[in-house]
């Protein structure tokens, strides 16, 4: 995987330029499966059979996927424990937890608008 690298440049937190360090991070964070881990693991600790039954229809390879890149941006935290079979547990880092507060108030934006937002769909559809 090819990421920019970071200069000195403020075009790097620009997330409205195409290059910038800032959109392939966003890119990386603002996906439906990220999100829901993220708030799935919340303050927990969970191994990666946990974490699928908590994210109600992703499958193994998405979930694989999510979690490397999570950990790969400094997210979240993979912990290996050297039993037979391996247990591998999953934990937000610092940074992760405060993505987290942000995807809290995503998810109380979208209860407190989920009835407009249902309504308008249906006029739409209509």
């Amino acid at each position: 995987m090819v990421t920019k690298q970071l200069n000195d440049s403020s075009d790097d937190a620009d997330l409205r330029r195409a290059d910038s360090l800032a959109r392939e991070i966003f890119s990386d964070v603002a996906n439906k499966w990220a999100l829901l881990i993220i708030e799935a693991l919340g303050d927990r600790t969970l191994r990666f059979t946990e974490l699928r039954n908590e994210v109600e229809g992703i499958s193994h390879k998405m979930l694989t996927q999510n979690l490397r890149m999570l950990e790969r941006n400094g997210l979240v935290v993979r912990d290996v424990h050297p039993t037979v079979p391996p247990r591998v547990e999953y934990t937000l880092t610092e940074p992760g937890q405060g993505l987290r507060k942000t995807v809290d108030v995503m998810c109380d934006w979208t209860h407190r608008h989920f009835g407009h937002i249902e309504e308008s769909r249906r006029r739409f559809d209509a």
